[in-house]
């Protein structure tokens, strides 16, 4: 089934009554994939819980040459609602924040020294990383680090693939660029923003059109600038288009739905000083996915910081490419952004 037809059936499902619609849509997506943890002879892997969070964990042999292993915390996308339950908690059982408590709370136990020694794990070479959703949770997983003077610099690096990294402007430049771009349309990007906040659906047509954050709304007069894409983008990026800024707009959705004005939801518009000492990041965006600009802006604003960051673009990228790496669908972007990113991790961590 494709992901068109999955979704199709568990809409079916949901106006059947027999199910809400992303609890039918994961399902029938787990029930397709592989669930059970599967060891190969390179890799042992195997399901146990954080602190009470699940997790599935992936020991690589060791190397005679590094008596301790380096490790990645992956926290998956799917919009924080659809894929395996492992690592955190989904959307509609739980709605934010409990997703970032979830991730935080297992990195905090995998962190502990006992359990990096039973790991084998070298304490100064882990890092965080996560596609999508999961990369929205990464990113405010490493601020609150930073922010924790008993966790800052527990973490070497942090790797965000096509981030989704703010809810403030649904027309920005790839926003309006790839409004229906299959995998990824807008408009269903917003319901994921709307679902995660377990908000009103009536508000999903304002929000396209940036009512949620028009002059008017004084609670986002002052995170405006923390994303003004026509000075954080290149004019590469930003071409002809123009921003969608309403005089008024509807003061209401924030009233009611706060968290989209919140730095741990969207982690581009933390405040400088949070963003400061965060560590060595790589970012990937892709040209066909309306997350581009989220993750160019994070690398800009993360630069001016003084973070060294890896932006890695790639102009036939498309949302979700990265899993496009086995037949039959063996795409060669799937294969050069997987490739790159295990590149740079490879070089850094």
């Amino acid at each position: 089934l494709s992901l068109l037809d999955k979704t199709r059936l568990s809409n079916l499902i949901h106006y059947l009554g027999l199910s809400h619609h992303l609890l039918a849509l994961n399902f029938i997506i787990v029930s397709f994939g592989k669930k059970s943890a599967w060891s190969s002879a390179r890799v042992k892997v195997t399901d146990t819980d954080f602190d009470g969070v699940e997790v599935r964990v992936f020991e690589g042999p060791p190397k005679p040459e590094e008596p301790l292993k380096r490790s990645v915390v992956y926290i998956h996308g799917g919009g924080w609602a659809l894929a395996s339950a492992s690592i955190y908690r989904l959307v509609p059982k739980v709605y934010f924040p409990e997703q970032i408590h979830d991730v935080v709370r297992a990195t905090k136990y995998f962190l502990q020294p006992e359990v990096l020694h039973k790991y084998s794990v070298d304490p100064g070479r882990v890092g965080i990383s996560g596609d999508s959703a999961g990369g929205n949770l990464a990113a405010a997983l490493g601020q609150q680090f930073n922010q924790d003077t008993n966790l800052k610099n527990k973490l070497k690096v942090q790797a965000l693939i096509y981030p989704v990294l703010q809810a403030l402007d649904f027309n920005t430049p790839s926003y309006q660029q790839n409004m229906n771009t299959p995998i990824l349309p807008r408009y269903v990007m917003v319901k994921y923003w709307v679902d995660y906040f377990n908000g009103n659906y009536d508000f999903v047509q304002a929000m396209i059109v940036n009512n949620h954050t028009s002059l008017d709304v004084d609670e986002a007069s002052s995170l405006r600038a923390r994303l003004n894409w026509t000075s954080l983008l290149p004019t590469s990026i930003t071409k002809n288009y123009k921003p969608v800024m309403q005089t008024t707009g509807n003061s209401r959705i924030v009233q009611e739905i706060p968290q989209l004005l919140d730095a741990r939801s969207a982690p581009l518009i933390a405040d400088q000083e949070v963003l400061q000492h965060l560590p060595k990041t790589y970012i990937l965006t892709c040209e066909h996915d309306v997350l581009r600009d989220d993750g160019i802006m994070y690398a800009k604003r993360l630069e001016s910081a003084g973070v060294e960051v890896t932006l890695d673009h790639f102009e036939d990228g498309f949302h979700g490419c990265m899993i496009f790496t086995s037949w039959p669908t063996n795409f060669s972007v799937g294969i050069r952004t997987r490739n790159s990113y295990i590149k740079w991790l490879d070089q850094n961590l």
